[in-house]
């Protein structure tokens, strides 16, 4: 089988891969223009967030048979469609739950604490201690929307410092010792609340200006899930107005972000999509993705 690296893998797991007979090519700054020139010629790809895959190049690669995403979301590639080709789509959705989990433990901390404004004060060779009086998150009710793998490892941290957590997912039936509510219940009842779903029709612009208007005040919004879950001007709106005291964002409906409103407001605190940003989770994308292609290499063969 031929492959095509398309974003950055670990060069131990490529090595993997060629020993274990794939033909892997790596062009990991390969741009939107090239690749339907290029995949053509391959059985494979392995993309990560920056590469999408969607129908016209799919339409131009008949030898195509397996797409793997390192990562945890498919929003990135037209699923239903490859699908429909006959193109095996996997991901690797246990590789980042650790690392993206501990990033929005790390943004509540920061939110709690103003950590990010003291910061730049000591930066700017200020002492102004009074103005920094926070908030300890012991005690408080964190809501979680989207109950998947990610979501039961923020849950478990945020139990672990005292929090009281609440979960809202219509797809999750076993909740493992938290509570399981109605979306209009956590909206009400948590001081924050942290995605952690994927994009898709249902779930674009889920949070907007009614479920806004619907939370507590001075509640604390962290997405570390997708852009566009989250209305940014409807969220604009809740943090000009003091409806959400604070928000941390690591994700944006557009990736870079054109409009730069959001992210200049003082009460927000931002992040260029470094979720999965870790060394650990890297290492662990990269084991998954190429367990994944070398078995399904071996299963295509003849008996």
């Amino acid at each position: 089988m031929k492959i095509l690296i398309c974003d950055k893998t670990e060069q131990e797991y490529i090595e993997q891969m060629r020993a274990a007979g794939l033909t892997v090519d790596v062009r990991d700054d390969i741009t939107s223009e090239e690749l339907p020139n290029v995949l053509p010629a391959y059985d494979g790809m392995v993309v990560r967030s920056r590469t999408k895959v969607r129908q016209p190049l799919i339409d131009v690669c008949p030898n195509l048979k397996v797409i793997v995403r390192g990562g945890a979301g498919l929003d990135t590639i037209d699923y239903e469609y490859a699908k429909s080709k006959g193109i095996v789509v996997m991901n690797t959705p246990l590789a980042n739950s650790a690392s993206v989990a501990e990033l929005t433990i790390g943004y509540m901390l920061m939110l709690a604490r103003s950590l990010y404004k003291a910061s730049a004060t000591m930066k700017a060779e200020k002492w102004d201690k009074k103005s920094f009086t926070g908030d300890e998150i012991g005690g408080k009710t964190l809501g979680i929307i989207g109950y998947g793998n990610i979501g039961h490892e923020t849950a478990r941290r945020a139990l672990a410092l005292g929090m009281k957590v609440l979960a809202y997912d219509p797809y999750v039936s076993s909740p493992n010792g938290i509570r399981l509510v109605a979306l209009d219940e956590l909206l009400a009842e948590s001081d924050y609340i942290s995605l952690h779903l994927p994009r898709t029709k249902e779930t674009t612009n889920m949070i907007g200006a009614e479920q806004f208007a619907k939370m507590k005040n001075g509640v604390r919004i962290i997405n570390c899930a997708r852009g566009g879950i989250v209305n940014e001007e409807a969220l604009y709106e809740a943090l000009t107005s003091g409806k959400v005291a604070g928000a941390a964002v690591d994700v944006f409906a557009e990736e870079p972000p054109t409009d730069w409103r959001l992210l200049k407001l003082d009460n927000v605190i931002a992040s260029p999509h470094i979720g999965a940003g870790t060394r650990e989770a890297q290492a662990r994308v990269g084991a998954e993705v190429a367990e994944k292609l070398i078995n399904f290499a071996r299963n295509m063969q003849p008996a």
